[in-house]
């Protein structure tokens, strides 16, 4: 049986689903990604990530309105 429901909103304090999750094998690459990356690293990839945001031009959203 599949199940189909907000990951984001549902599994906030953990995962729901447990062994049906259809998102387990992003929670074991996780996982892996904590254990062998440091915090310092973590943290030098954030700030590459917010420079990279800050140098690119704006991008506009121009909303769809119904007629």
């Amino acid at each position: 049986m599949e199940s189909t429901i907000n990951c984001a909103e549902a599994c906030i304090n953990g995962c729901v689903l447990g062994d049906q999750c259809p998102n387990k094998e992003f929670a074991t690459e996780a996982s892996k990604f904590i254990q062998e990356t440091s915090l310092d690293r973590m943290l030098e990839m954030a700030e590459e990530a917010r420079r990279k945001k800050m140098t690119q031009p704006p991008q506009w959203v121009i909303p769809d309105f119904p007629e």
